[in-house]
């Protein structure tokens, strides 16, 4: 029996859920569960292009203690993800327009496309849906 799919909604900039969304992604997707991650509202502003960790990720206490130790970076799990598993990424249409950006200023080779809500919703009525 195969696992049913899984959907997760990124829509917060915080460090602590970006990093549980690559977290959830990267496994579910090694662990042979098709997994589509939407990334919308502010949540797209994390992945501009050419953005360090500092620029980047913003949190509170725990935010810290991971760029500290040198957790691994979510932007590396939803590669490792991607490359190794079943895993999608979908960037909010809507919030590009607001952005007044496209595709190509967001992280190389994290995205498949850019796509709409009620797709995504359509799609999520075949699984399992998180919302970060």
């Amino acid at each position: 029996m195969s696992a049913s799919p899984l959907f997760i909604v990124l829509a917060s900039p915080e460090h602590e859920k970006v990093q549980l969304a690559g977290m959830i992604a990267s496994v579910a997707a090694v662990s042979e569960r098709p997994t589509q991650l939407f990334v919308s509202m502010a949540a797209v502003a994390i992945f501009q292009k050419g953005l360090s960790a500092g620029e980047r990720y913003k949190g509170g206490a725990f935010s810290g203690l991971m760029l500290e130790k040198g957790a691994p970076d979510a932007m590396e799990l939803f590669a490792q993800g991607k490359m190794l598993g079943e895993l999608s990424i979908v960037a909010c249409s809507m919030a590009l327009d607001i952005q007044g950006w496209t595709l190509d200023d967001l992280v190389e080779d994290l995205f498949d496309e850019a796509g709409g809500l009620t797709k995504f919703l359509s799609d999520a009525e075949a699984g399992e849906l998180i919302v970060l």
